[in-house]
């Protein structure tokens, strides 16, 4: 089963451009009379339709590139601008909203609601846009439907596997179709063969439905799957690697979890 609104592929909106750009963006962190320079005049762009992996030893800046790119972190320096739009030139309230409408979230940590089930934490972003609570459901249902959990949808998250927790989340993160979803580690709490289940659902939804996913990640296994590679050192980045479509059809498929 299919989302009932495709998302968004490159140009189907008409706008020209890339999705997002960054340009020398800078963010120091402060202890006192200490400065500690996290991004140093970054400049990056993310195309629509992009699968683009963030990679870097521990401590490179990857989660505060993503944090500062999806207007989580406010930055000292340059502009982010996505969809023409420049974040920091928002108020607030603004930035949130506009989150909200644009962006997707999956984290390591899962993040789901432990007293909701599967089908209320997914339907939960929409509730909070105003979208009404019978066309959030519908929608909810049809997003855990096709990340492969229908069966799951009244199930609590401890009442499932890792894995399928993980889902959830990215059938949260999408279910209001955003403009780019941002991954932080979302491998990372999963063992093997369930990160690699993972990795299929979100190369497939990036395939298929066009969705820009920008994920960090450590494992270079995962990051060589991406149509795109940055690594990042210091704060900086050092390399830029863009890979061809690989075709696929005749690897195996990894056995549903």
């Amino acid at each position: 089963m299919h989302i009932p609104h495709r998302v968004k592929r490159a140009g189907d909106d008409g706008s020209a451009g890339p999705l997002l750009r960054a340009d020398g963006v800078r963010k120091v962190y402060r202890s006192g009379d200490v400065e500690v320079p996290a991004l140093h005049a970054l400049d990056l762009t993310v195309e629509r339709g992009e699968l683009l992996a963030v990679m870097g030893p521990s401590g490179s800046g990857k989660t505060t590139l993503l944090n500062c790119l999806s207007g989580l972190d406010e930055i000292d320096a340059g502009h982010v601008l996505v969809e023409g739009h420049d974040l920091f030139a928002m108020s607030d309230a603004e930035r949130t909203d506009h989150r909200a409408r644009t962006m997707g979230f999956i984290f390591q940590a899962f993040n789901l609601i432990p007293v909701f089930s599967a089908a209320e934490n997914v339907e939960l972003p929409l509730l909070l846009t105003g979208v009404p609570q019978v066309e959030a459901r519908e929608r909810a249902l049809a997003m855990l439907a096709r990340v492969g959990l229908a069966h799951r949808a009244e199930h609590k998250p401890n009442e499932v596997s890792g894995g399928e927790q993980q889902r959830i989340t990215i059938a949260r993160a999408l279910v209001g179709r955003p403009a780019i979803v941002w991954a932080d580690e979302p491998t990372g709490n999963l063992d093997t063969t369930m990160a690699a289940q993972v990795m299929d659902l979100l190369c497939e939804l990036n395939a298929d439905e066009g969705q820009t996913i920008v994920l960090v990640t450590h494992d270079p296994g995962i990051g060589q799957r991406a149509s795109r590679c940055v690594t990042m050192v210091d704060g900086r980045l050092v390399r830029d690697v863009r890979r061809p479509a690989i075709d696929l059809t005749d690897v195996p498929a990894v056995p549903a979890m």
